[in-house]
């Protein structure tokens, strides 16, 4: 039974790594971002409470899981359910990179034009991830991998999937 989470900066592969989990070992997928906002504008973050009760409902569904996300603070109430954890740690020049080259995610834009226009504000949230504080910066991943107990690994180039 895998229950595997998946973290790292905006742009360091965290939907890439984590749908080729999904299909090749045969496990449910949960990308964070789906529940972690409200759908306004501009964007709110959602209760953790809510949010809480959206992850629990996805666990029980589901006995085996990836789940994907830069929010420590919804990544921290997996913690003991979770046998791995990965944590993407490329560079910030890498993260862009990956940024520049993604393809259009559906089920965050209506288009890849929407996706695209929010590409400056993306990269400049990228670039900002070393000297942020808050539950998605480096320092809140780097302290949320050191206190994991159980099996983890740290990547820092971008994974091949095939």
């Amino acid at each position: 039974m895998s229950k595997i989470l998946v973290f790292g900066n905006s742009g360091s592969g965290k939907s890439t790594f984590s749908k080729y989990i999904a299909r090749n070992f045969g496990l449910a997928h949960l990308d964070l971002d789906v529940l972690a906002w409200l759908p306004t504008s501009p964007p709110q973050r959602m209760s953790i409470e809510e949010s809480k009760g959206k992850i629990n409902d996805f666990t029980a569904e589901h006995e085996s899981w990836v789940v994907e996300g830069c929010y420590t603070d919804l990544l921290e109430l997996l913690k003991h359910e979770a046998s791995e954890i990965v944590f993407m740690d490329l560079t910030i020049e890498q993260c862009i990179a990956n940024a520049k080259n993604r393809p259009w995610e559906p089920h965050k834009y209506e288009s890849k034009e929407a996706q695209d226009a929010n590409l400056n504000m993306l990269i400049n949230w990228i670039k900002d991830y070393k000297v942020r504080s808050d539950s998605f910066s480096y320092e809140s991943h780097r302290r949320f991998y050191e206190s994991f107990q159980g099996e983890k690994v740290a990547y820092t180039e971008n994974q091949v999937h095939t």
